[in-house]
């Protein structure tokens, strides 16, 4: 529970249809596998402790007693859990039956959850047995000689972690337009549990994923869905076992239907996200607290984490999914790029290309924004400025590049310029300094700029996210342009925009040339070379590994986590890749740099977002230049 995360389990045991003392061992069972894995919250399918398919049989009063004396037995025999465990079982109340969920915990009954849609076509005939949940129910019912709280406006909250907060619903409900889980999701649930008992037909399991994955994502919330399985009746349906843990639309852990064993899936639920999410929605809107709120007591432990958490959380991880983000990214940021030349009437794109990852990106980009525009490609001229550290395979790259694509390319040496600036200003070319370094970035900016102002056109900015977020970027040099239009691009995202389009290009001889940028280390090359001529300054050494900070990146500002969680994940994620000095000693390099940075980022030029994080001053990410970092250190 520390750091937000509540373990979470959907169980489905087998069970004997109308065998209540039997069932109950099943649960009991489950409960005790649950707790051993530290599970906090544990769902069960409805109607568990009778079975689902028990049909008129639930007229019975032997049936019902032996439900009720069981469900008071799985509570005895739990009481040593610090675990709640919602169990589905039959319950009459004034000659009137529903179908139930009781919220169990250390062995007491912390209340009694009525369904509220009962339904009454194709195989299921409920209307014929149970009477829906309505509001003049009575706010306590009798289980076992013990009053407890009765009704549809419960929720059920852990005293000193308001997140983690409980609604309940059950089957049907989450299928009509308006479920009870919108409410307790408004009113401040976290977590919503479905106690379910849905039959088994062809292409039903890919909509209920679906069904319960969406509402989940609607409701930023977590989403435990348990269903009945083996040993209900055949008779006229049958029943898979299909358990799904969803947050906010993500799928967490997912059973098999028609398992062989009585499943059980775990994962864990970070309710301090969900409530982050919620509180940065501005249409996720609150009502006025009408639920009943049942307070619990629970010790809040470290979880041990077993779900899997992407270490490159800008990429995704299936490889058609990231061709067709690779595809939309290229597509936003050429739009966006065509709307502008278009608007500003410019006649041509400058760009300096380096022979780097970034600035190929921003070229590629350019030439596809020009297609749009039916304009030729040599309206882009792509200006390769070699001084100190330029490399021959970079250079090579730079100008095989622009010919395959077709571009107009111009050279121009800057090293006299920059050492002609050393002597205006005094500084010996020696001392290679940030003033070594800065001087050749803003000499290629001014280069740049007023080749555009000569052509009529505009420089377009390669600097990416990542960089931004670091600062790695001269003030008034590559951190000017016209519009940026890698902006809003994490560096672990650019490779795979640029290998994809290595691999779609259809012309051999550009894909080798991108393939081999894709090889070259990520550096400005501001130093020289080294006795081989191979490039010496290579950025990741001076600042980190760019996967570790576009991973802290991520949580940082998406989730709004602090420092010590993403430690913790970072940890998990990375455990055999990188050491835990390495990610502590880099993550503070990356707190430090992104908040003394903040100046370079307020006054960024325009650019596209094309993606759910952007630190545009304009946008998502607006920060005073002068916040301290001490609280996060």
């Amino acid at each position: 529970m520390n750091h937000g995360f509540i373990k979470i389990a959907a169980a489905s045991p087998r069970v004997i249809v109308a065998d209540c003392a039997s069932n109950a061992k099943e649960i009991i069972a489950a409960a005790k596998s649950a707790a051993e894995a530290g599970v906090r919250l544990l769902v069960l399918p409805e109607l568990s402790v009778t079975g689902y398919t028990c049909g008129d049989l639930f007229g019975q009063k032997k049936l019902l007693d032996a439900a009720e004396a069981s469900l008071l037995s799985i509570a005895d025999a739990t009481a040593d859990l610090d675990m709640l465990i919602c169990v589905g079982f039959p319950l009459r109340e004034r000659a009137k039956l529903y179908n139930c969920a009781a919220v169990l915990h250390r062995g007491a009954i912390l209340g009694v959850v009525p369904k509220t849609a009962i339904p009454n076509y194709g195989e299921f005939y409920e209307a014929r047995n149970f009477t829906p949940a309505s509001a003049d129910l009575s706010e306590t019912i009798s289980v076992g000689g013990r009053r407890v709280p009765f009704g549809t406006d419960l929720l059920f909250q852990c005293a000193g972690m308001e997140d983690f907060t409980v609604g309940v619903e059950i089957c049907e409900d989450l299928w009509v337009p308006e479920p009870p889980s919108t409410r307790y999701a408004l009113e401040g649930a976290t977590l919503l549990c479905n106690l379910s008992a849905s039959d088994e037909t062809v292409g039903k399991a890919a909509y209920r994923r679906q069904l319960v994955s969406s509402h989940a994502a609607r409701l930023v919330a977590g989403y435990i869905y348990a269903d009945a399985g083996c040993g209900e009746s055949t008779t006229d349906m049958v029943f898979a076992g299909h358990d799904l843990i969803c947050e906010n639309g993500g799928l967490l852990a997912e059973s098999k239907p028609f398992a062989d064993a009585s499943p059980m899936i775990v994962s864990e639920i970070d309710v301090q996200r969900l409530v982050s999410e919620r509180a940065r929605m501005t249409t996720f809107g609150q009502r006025p607290l009408t639920c009943r709120v049942i307070p619990f007591d629970m010790e809040i432990a470290e979880t041990t984490l077993t779900r899997v958490f992407p270490r490159s959380p800008f990429v995704p991880e299936d490889a058609s999914d990231r061709t067709e983000r690779c595809e939309a990214i290229l597509s936003m940021q050429s739009y966006g790029l065509r709307k502008r030349l278009e608007h500003a009437h410019a006649k041509t794109a400058v760009i300096g290309i380096s022979g780097g990852l970034d600035s190929c990106l921003a070229l590629l980009v350019s030439v596809r924004a020009m297609d749009l525009l039916n304009r030729p490609r040599t309206d882009i001229i792509a200006v390769t400025m070699p001084c100190f550290g330029t490399t021959k395979r970079t250079r090579s790259n730079a100008e095989i590049l622009c010919e395959r694509l077709g571009v107009s390319f111009r050279c121009v040496d800057i090293k006299e310029a920059v050492n002609q600036h050393f002597a205006d200003i005094g500084h010996d070319p020696d001392v290679r300094d940030v003033t070594y370094e800065n001087s050749q970035a803003r000499e290629r900016t001014q280069v740049i700029m007023d080749i555009a102002n000569e052509t009529g056109g505009l420089v377009i900015g390669t600097g990416d996210l990542s960089e931004l977020a670091l600062g790695w970027a001269t003030y008034n040099g590559d951190h000017m342009s016209m519009y940026g239009v890698n902006g809003s691009v994490p560096k672990t995202l650019v490779r795979h925009v640029v290998r994809y389009f290595a691999d779609t290009a259809g012309d051999r001889a550009l894909s080798d040339v991108l393939y081999d940028i894709l090889d070259t280390p990520v550096s400005p090359e501001l130093l020289p070379a080294d006795d081989k001529g191979e490039i010496a300054q290579k950025t990741e050494d001076l600042v980190g590994p760019y996967e570790l900070h576009d991973f802290f990146l991520y949580y940082f500002v998406r989730c709004s986590f602090p420092p010590e969680k993403i430690e913790r994940l970072a940890n998990h994620v990375f455990a055999g890749v990188y050491d835990a000095d390495t990610i502590h000693k880099w993550l503070k390099t990356f707190v430090r740099r992104f908040f003394i940075q903040q100046f370079k980022r307020s006054c960024l030029p325009d650019g596209p977002k094309v993606g759910s994080l952007t630190l545009s001053p304009r946008g998502d990410w607006r920060m005073p230049s002068d916040a301290s970092w001490d609280s996060w250190n």
